[in-house]
């Protein structure tokens, strides 16, 4: 087949699915989805090998490949560690599936693939640096600045969600176990879980984001108390993060992102944490919004890799 400069192909690994998009330019040619082989990494290898010849045939040409993993590639080794699905820990996976390919293919983490993805031609397109975060099942984000995804010294970027939750409130420390090993990250607050737990630790019912968030504006007190202290921790997480990186946007996706409430709610409680002190207190400049490319932001961003607003 002939190489196509413009056809860039983007696979999102997840851990029930693995979902791959052909892009010309920012148009889509081509996208398939299928099952993740889950517990079987030598299975996992294949099925994407599989779905970029797949969608190398619905476009008819050789591609580049970038993909995204729920994990990073470790500078040290070349293997994957810190991923959720774990039967991809530990193994070398680019190696693996460029050895299949004959040809480079880059890797990322998902959550920097989503921030690439919305700062190339999202919510956050021109802006200079980016905070990509991503609120569902777990808590993860990506950084861009100036175009490019940051990775850092030990491919670890980003990695928000691990961090403690800043200015505890009462009850809010040592904090729910984390999977990580530690306790009160902020992943076990923020998380659509984290919400259910919160809810059910004061309330004692079992329910989800979805069943809270419609509660609440239906006038229930607990799921309204349950609300505010979800966007009181957002807040205060997001907060250390503009003291920190100082980001233009901080674009939202996940499951989470979809409480309209919390792009008005988060910035107005944010403006008492932020460092930002002189004469008289001034206005928070960094925007929060919602992913303009929802659910598909990962696996485009993955494509994005090989451009110069990836990762080159």
């Amino acid at each position: 087949m002939p190489e196509a400069a413009r056809i860039r192909i983007g696979i999102d690994v997840g851990g029930t699915k693995i979902e791959g998009i052909a892009l010309d330019g920012t148009s889509e040619r081509a996208r398939i989805r299928i099952a993740t082989p889950r517990d079987d990494y030598r299975a996992t290898v294949d099925a994407i090998v599989t779905l970029i010849g797949d969608l190398e045939r619905c476009v008819g040409v050789t591609a580049t490949v970038g993909i995204g993993i729920p994990g990073t590639i470790s500078p040290a080794t070349g293997v994957v560690k810190n991923a959720n699905s774990v039967w991809l820990i530990g193994h070398p996976l680019q190696g693996d599936v460029e050895d299949a390919l004959g040809r480079a293919v880059r890797i990322a983490n998902d959550a920097n693939c989503f921030a690439i993805s919305e700062a190339t031609d999202g919510a956050a397109a021109g802006a200079e640096i980016v905070f990509g975060v991503i609120l569902g099942t777990g808590v993860g984000a990506g950084i861009v600045a100036n175009g490019r995804g940051l990775s850092g010294a030990n491919g670890i970027a980003g990695e928000w969600g691990h961090n403690a939750l800043p200015w505890p409130a009462k009850g809010e420390r040592p904090g729910p176990a984390c999977y990580c090993g530690r306790s009160g990250c902020i992943e076990t607050f923020l998380s659509g879980p984290g919400m259910t737990a919160d809810h059910q630790r004061h309330t004692g019912q079992f329910e989800s984001p979805e069943q809270i968030v419609a509660a609440a504006a239906a006038g229930d007190l607990t799921a309204q108390a349950t609300v505010v202290r979800y966007e009181r921790r957002l807040a205060r997480a997001l907060a250390s993060m503009i003291n920190v990186l100082d980001p233009d946007v901080i674009v939202v996706g996940g499951g989470m992102s979809n409480i309209d409430r919390l792009y008005t709610n988060v910035p107005k409680l944010w403006a008492e944490l932020v460092f930002n002190r002189g004469g008289e207190q001034e206005p928070v400049r960094t925007r929060l919004v919602r992913a303009a490319h929802g659910d598909s932001s990962g696996v485009r961003g993955a494509a994005w890799l090989w451009t110069s607003r990836g990762t080159e």
